[in-house]
């Protein structure tokens, strides 16, 4: 692929990819405790919070990105903050992983929800009733259980924040080197003269990256779920 791609295609492949990772393994942790109190409590304002949750898939990605900038810009309470201890994320690809990982959140915790929503929930009360407590009933019944829903939300949003555009754009700009994703730089590409076969490169590897990412999804999850009914 090295020979294949030119030097700046590459290094738009290889942020995609580590903006992604990053993405997908800081927002998982998020994911799992949201997804299970959506799925197994009741209290007021759950409907806020799952309305919160799914509004990155709702409201255009250039307004979430505008909020992501008026909260974590250099001049917002929060990136001001994180710029003083040093730890810049307006315009820096920590940014575009956060924009990324803002719009694959929803996808992710339904994902996990729905596959927490299947597990029985007669045999966590079972559990609760021999003294185990919730925190060691979520970790050996609940977690397990629901492991192949969670391998599919985990790599569906990993291919979705390798795809995101308009928030990252929007929120981190499109700096060559530092955070031009792929899909900035097919946009940037189809801008300039000539530059529509550096974008057809790029798209075939999208594409290529979204059917590897939605075929392992589904193997990874069949393998989990034949793995639990052996057990």
């Amino acid at each position: 692929m090295t020979d294949w791609l030119g030097p700046e295609e590459w290094r738009a492949v290889a942020l995609s990819l580590k903006v992604a990772f990053w993405a997908t393994v800081l927002s998982l942790p998020l994911a799992l405790w949201v997804a299970h109190v959506l799925a197994r409590r009741d209290f007021p304002g759950k409907q806020v919070l799952n309305g919160l949750v799914h509004l990155p898939l709702i409201l255009p990605p250039v307004v979430t990105g505008y909020l992501l900038l008026r909260a974590f810009g250099t001049q917002g309470p929060v990136g001001a903050l994180l710029d003083r201890v040093g730890m810049p994320v307006a315009f820096h690809w920590t940014g575009a992983a956060l924009a990324a990982a803002v719009m694959a959140f929803p996808l992710m915790v339904r994902a996990i929800r729905l596959s927490i929503e299947a597990v029985d929930p007669r045999l966590e009360a079972a559990a609760a009733t021999l003294g185990a407590s919730r925190a060691w009933i979520f970790v050996t019944i609940t977690l397990p259980m629901a492991l192949p829903g969670i391998i599919a939300g985990a790599i569906l949003a990993f291919a979705k924040a390798m795809g995101e555009f308009g928030a990252t754009i929007t929120f981190v700009s499109n700096i060559p080197g530092q955070t031009q994703t792929v899909p900035s730089a097919i946009y940037a590409f189809l801008q300039v003269p000539g530059g529509e076969a550096s974008a057809w490169r790029l798209v075939i590897v999208s594409i290529c990256v979204a059917m590897g990412a939605l075929i392992l999804s589904e193997w990874l999850a069949r393998r989990a779920a034949h793995r639990l009914r052996g057990a």
